[in-house]
């Protein structure tokens, strides 16, 4: 009795606090739930975190993603069947649509079991290729487990997991190295910006079927980083597909095991890197949003100020603007970590940029951070520019787009008009134009000096009777 009420003000405590971000309704789908306690560390790190935690057997007339056309959970784990099939209510086609419905997904593979042909189509719909051999799984003869893979050097001994790159922000770094037995190699494709590698295979790995008599691997389906044994997609919509090549790294005895790296035994870091790729996955972390998005007119009375309150409403977010006109943009950036949103700051090496554009970009600028307006819980970015001399219909863009970080891409439309005929500089307050000037005035005055001898040149009455006279002599 005093376990359940335990269980039951755990659960209470998760519900007040849930850590996602999208929703905390979690359906898991396995072949056999007799398989539960195996997995069972992994079931309870999810009770803390808010989640409700649903169970059904693959062929369970109850498993159904949609009801009444919406989603009927937030998250699906997926455990891999024994069987040939997934059955009607987990086809590829109702497995994309449960993520263009912003579903977060969590697919488990094993090489203990065939991998079903539904599974490796749904997977080709994302660029991500399996072995087709679907018994094959990874083998490392340099990077194994000696005390539980002595012989079939198949439970893969993972450095502890870093970043992918110095300017990408690390999700699922661990202090230990990972047991990863009897992993799925994937290979990915190049061709699209959603799909990223979590864990790539060490260089001495490759794919192999254990099935297989030979001795050698004349024709490998991949070896070494071609292979990932960990991948991530997020579509568009921010929703996040995992891969997992490895279901069985994610059982207690896993859990729990030492393992030998570098001549040192060590506890492995997969309890907190099922941890950390489980948050992920559901958008515990990773999830940007957008606060406050201004632009106004830096000149006049606005020249320099940094403080937006201090402007007035009905300057903020013009629609028209001048050409050359000084303008200021900012916007306000947050990053939701578990339970709260916290101030966003790009990784080492990263920025966030502005661009200016009509059909292409004419400027393309970098967001500072303001630490005088910023909060603890966001980060404002905000640059100046001066409007191109060029009039017609731009866009102010922030086109921000990282690995493992939800999308942001926020657009506004201005229009910039030419100068009205009595905005432009005149000519007497630009020192180029003296000469022109000069040289006008100068011909005015030079043909008034012409009419004033022409007309006072006139000839006198006597010259002019002279000219007479001689005119009738002739």
């Amino acid at each position: 009795m005093r376990a359940f009420l335990s269980f039951l003000l755990l659960a209470l405590v998760g519900v007040a606090h849930a850590l996602s971000h999208t929703g905390r309704r979690v359906l898991v789908v396995m072949e056999d739930l007799e398989e539960y306690e195996k997995y069972s560390k992994f079931w309870d790190s999810f009770l803390p975190r808010g989640y409700k935690l649903s169970f059904l057997p693959l062929k369970s007339d109850k498993l159904d993603l949609f009801q009444f056309g919406e989603r009927a959970y937030d998250h699906l784990i997926l455990f891999p069947p024994k069987s040939k099939g997934l059955g009607p209510a987990l086809s590829p086609p109702n497995l994309l649509e449960f993520a263009k419905k912003q579903g977060n997904v969590l697919l488990a593979l094993s090489g203990e079991s065939s991998t079903p042909t539904a599974i490796s189509s749904l997977l080709l719909e994302f660029d991500i290729q399996l072995p087709t051999d679907r018994n094959a799984y990874l083998v490392d003869h340099f990077n194994y487990d000696i005390s539980s893979a002595a012989d079939k050097h198949d439970v893969l001994v993972l450095q502890p997991v870093q970043p992918l790159r110095s300017d990408v922000k690390s999700f699922f770094g661990t202090e230990n190295p990972l047991a990863v037995p009897r992993a799925v190699g994937q290979v990915l494709g190049n061709a699209s910006p959603l799909l990223t590698p979590i864990i790539r295979a060490p260089s001495t790995a490759y794919s192999y079927n254990p099935k297989d008599e030979g001795d050698s691997v004349e024709d490998p389906f991949g070896f070494g980083s071609q292979l990932a044994v960990v991948s991530a997609i997020q579509a568009r919509n921010s929703a996040r597909f995992t891969v997992l090549g490895s279901a069985e790294m994610l059982e207690n005895k896993w859990f729990d095991a030492s393992v030998k790296l570098s001549g040192k035994q060590t506890k492995t870091g997969n309890e907190e890197f099922a941890k950390k790729l489980s948050a992920w996955t559901f958008q515990e972390t990773g999830v940007l949003k957008v606060g406050s998005l201004t632009h106004y007119l830096n000149e006049g009375n606005n020249k320099g100020v940094v403080n937006e309150s201090a402007i007035g409403s009905s300057e903020l977010n013009p629609k028209i603007y001048k050409v050359k006109n000084d303008v200021t943009y900012s916007i306000e950036l947050s990053e939701w970590e578990n339970d709260h949103y916290t101030a966003y700051v790009p990784p080492t090496g990263d920025s966030i940029q502005l661009e200016c554009t009509m059909l292409s970009p004419f400027h393309r600028l970098t967001l500072l951070p303001s630490p005088t307006f910023s909060t603890p819980n966001a980060t404002l970015y905000t640059t100046s520019f001066t409007l191109p001399d060029q009039h017609g219909i731009f866009n102010f863009r922030v086109n921000y787009k990282r690995p493992f970080l939800t999308n942001i891409d926020e657009k506004r439309t201005v229009t910039v008009r030419h100068m009205a005929h009595d905005e432009y500089t005149r000519s007497f307050a630009i020192s180029g134009a003296y000469v022109w000037i000069v040289g006008i005035w100068a011909t005015v005055l030079g043909w008034l000096v012409f009419v004033g001898m022409w007309l006072y040149a006139a000839p006198t009455e006597e010259e002019t009777r002279k000219a007479a006279r001689g005119k009738k002599t002739q």
